[in-house]
C-alpha cells in the first residue's frame, strides 16, 4: 500500500500547537531572528525569541548543529562543564522532531518507578530493547543507554522537567515510560523546559541558521560554514562540533534510496528532518550504519501525517478492523503492529477508547481540536458514525472488557496495558494507518558519542547524538526510547566535547 508522503509546514505547525504560548521569557539580549520565507511555518515562530545575528562571534568552544532535544541537552551540559557553546538551527524555531514526541521517555530503576512500586531492572530494559530491535542493536551503545537512563530522568528533574507519570509502550513489559505529571505530550514539555534552561544559561541559539559544511583542518574539526536567513554565509570556528540534526524521515529522495518500498507513505516528521548531518559527516569520511532500517509507526492520521501517541494504547485502547473486530496484540512492537494493520482488508484500523483513556492521555484533547476524534454516547452510536457493524463492535468491546477483568487476553496474548477496561461513556474512535516515523540508521558513534570513520577511528573533535546516529535501535525502535536517546546521548556529547576541549588547553 502506498500512502501520500506529506512534506511541508503543517507537520511543524501541528507540533507547535502543543507549545504555543508556552515559550519562556527570554533575556533582553535576545530577540526574534530576522525571518525568511520559513517564518510563515507558524505564528509560534514569531512568539519565540532567539539570539540576534548581531551577537554572533567568530569562534566558540563547541558548535552544536541542530536545536532539537539532543542539541539543546548537549548545549546545556557543555555550558555546565565550563564551555562556551553555540547552537545553530536551520528552521525558524527550535525543537525539531522532539516537538512531536508524545508517548514519553523510557528509563529503568528510576526514583519515580520506585515511588510507584514498579519492579524493573536495567537488564530487563536491555533485553526487551534488544528483542524489540531484532537483536541488531549495537550492544555497547545499548548498555550505556540503559545504564544511564535513570540518571537522565534525574537530570531532567533537577533542571525543572519532572517526568513522574508512568505508562507502557509496545514491547515493554513494565510501566517504564515516563511522562509529565499531567500525562501530556512529552515533546512540547521538554522543548519548553530545555529552552528555559538554554536562556537561563545565556547560551546563544540562532535560528534560520543552516549549517552546510563541517570544516576540518590538519586532521581536526575546525568549525562550520553556516548560512543565515538563506543569504548570509559565514565561517565560524570552534574546537569541536556536535551534530544533532535528526534523521531523514522527511527526505523522500533518501527514503527512495534506502527503502524504495516506503515511497508514497505519509511521514510524521517535521520538514527539517532531511538528513543534512548524515551527508555532512559522510563528506568527512564518517561511517554510517543501518540506513535501510526505517520505522513506520502504526497509528498515524493519513490526511496530514499526525502521529497518535502510543500512550493511547498504553492506557487501554484497542485496535479494530473494518469488521469491528480486534486483529492483533496492540502492545506488540511497532513493526509488528504496523504489519498487522497493513494486512487488513482496509489497510487501516480504528483506535477504540473510552472516557477513561481520554482522561489519562491529555493529548487526546489536542486530537479532538484537530478533528481526528469521533465520539459516540454508546458503542452502537460510535459504530454507526464510523460505519462499522454495531453488533460486532459491541461484542469486541465486551470481550475485551472480560479479558481485562480476567487479566488474560486469550485472543491475542496482550499482557500489558490491561489495567483499565473500556466501559466509561462516551466512547471515541480515531482512524489510523502506518506512516514513516523514525530512521534508526545514521552515523556511527561510540559510547563517547565520537563520530567514527570507516576504519573505526574517531574523527577528532566531532561528536553526534540523537536520530542522526545509528545502531542503538537496531531494526525497530521501541516507543519511548527516542526521547531517552536524545537526553542520554545529548548529555554525553556535551560532557565529552567539554572533556575534549579542556584537554586541548593542557
Amino acid at each position: 500500500m502506498k500512502r501520500k508522503f506529506l512534506l511541508g509546514a503543517f507537520s511543524l505547525l501541528s507540533a507547535l500547537a502543543l507549545v504555543t504560548g508556552c515559550s519562556p521569557d527570554k533575556p533582553s539580549s535576545t530577540k526574534t531572528s530576522s525571518s525568511s520565507s520559513k517564518s510563515e511555518v507558524s505564528s509560534g515562530a514569531s512568539e519565540a525569541k532567539y539570539t540576534d545575528i548581531k551577537e554572533l562571534k567568530e569562534k566558540y568552544d563547541v558548535i552544536i548543529v541542530g536545536a532539537g532535544g539532543a542539541g539543546m541537552t548537549a548545549a546545556i551540559e557543555a555550558k555546565d562543564k565550563g564551555l562556551n557553546p553555540v547552537v545553530f538551527e536551520k528552521m525558524p524555531v527550535a525543537g525539531g522532531n522532539t516537538l512531536k514526541a508524545s508517548a514519553g521517555m523510557n528509563a529503568a530503576e528510576t526514583k519515580f518507578e520506585k515511588e510507584k512500586n514498579v519492579t524493573d531492572s536495567k537488564d530487563l530494559f536491555f533485553e526487551e530493547t534488544l528483542k524489540g530491535g531484532g537483536g541488531k542493536n549495537d550492544q555497547e551503545l545499548l548498555r550505556f543507554f540503559v545504564d544511564n537512563s535513570a540518571s537522565a530522568i534525574d537530570w531532567l528533574d533537577q533542571n525543572g522537567m519532572k517526568l513522574d507519570n508512568l505508562t507502557t509502550t509496545g514491547g515493554m513489559s513494565v510501566t517504564r515510560t515516563h511522562r509529565p505529571t499531567d500525562g501530556s505530550a512529552v515533546g512540547g514539555y521538554l522543548v519548553k523546559g530545555l529552552l528555559e534552561n538554554i536562556h537561563k544559561r545565556n547560551i546563544p541559539l540562532f535560528v534560520n541558521a543552516d549549517v552546510t559544511k563541517i570544516n576540518e583542518k590538519d586532521g581536526k574539526i575546525s568549525g562550520v560554514e553556516v548560512t543565515f536567513d538563506q543569504k548570509d554565509k559565514k565561517e565560524i570556528s570552534s574546537n569541536a562540533v556536535i551534530v544533532t540534526t535528526g534523521g531523514f524521515g522527511a527526505n523522500e529522495e533518501m527514503i527512495k534510496k534506502y527503502r524504495p518500498d516506503l515511497v508514497g507513505y505519509v511521514s510524521t516528521n517535521q520538514e527539517g528532518s532531511t538528513g543534512d548531518g548524515i551527508k555532512m559527516i559522510e563528506a568527512l569520511g564518517g561511517a554510517t550504519v543501518d540506513l535501510d532500517q526505517i520505522q513506520i509507526h502504526p497509528t498515524v492520521v493519513q490526511k496530514n501525517g499526525y502521529l497518535i501517541t502510543e500512550a493511547v494504547r498504553g492506557e487501554g485502547a484497542i485496535l479494530v478492523n473494518g469488521e469491528g473486530k480486534r486483529f492483533f496484540n496492540e502492545m506488540e512492537t511497532r513493526d509488528k503492529v504496523s504489519k498487522a494493520i497493513l494486512e487488513t482488508k482496509e489497510k487501516s484500523a480504528y483506535l477504540i477508547l473510552d472516557s477513561g483513556v481520554k482522561e489519562r492521555v491529555k493529548a487526546i484533547a489536542t486530537y479532538e481540536k484537530q478533528g481526528f476524534v469521533v465520539e459516540g454516547k454508546t458503542i452502537a452510536e460510535l459504530a454507526e458514525k464510523i460505519k462499522l457493524p454495531a453488533e460486532a463492535l459491541e461484542a469486541t468491546v465486551n470481550e475485551w472488557n472480560k479479558s481485562v477483568a480476567d487479566k488474560q487476553d486469550t485472543a491475542f496474548g496482550r499482557k500489558t496495558a490491561m489495567e483499565n477496561d473500556l466501559s466509561k461513556a462516551p466512547y471515541y474512535a480515531i482512524q489510523i494507518a502506518p506512516g514513516i516515523h523514525h530512521t534508526m540508521g545514521g552515523v556511527k558513534i561510540n559510547t563517547k558519542t565520537e563520530v567514527l570513520n570507516k576504519d573505526g577511528k574517531a574523527i577528532t573533535g566531532l561528536f553526534a547524538a540523537g536520530e542522526v546516529t545509528g545502531g542503538l535501535h537496531g531494526a525497530n525502535r521501541i516507543g519511548g526510547n527516542a526521547v531517552a536517546d536524545i537526553i542520554i546521548f545529548g548529555r554525553q556529547a556535551g560532557s565529552q566535547s567539554a572533556e575534549f576541549v579542556e584537554g586541548l588547553k593542557k
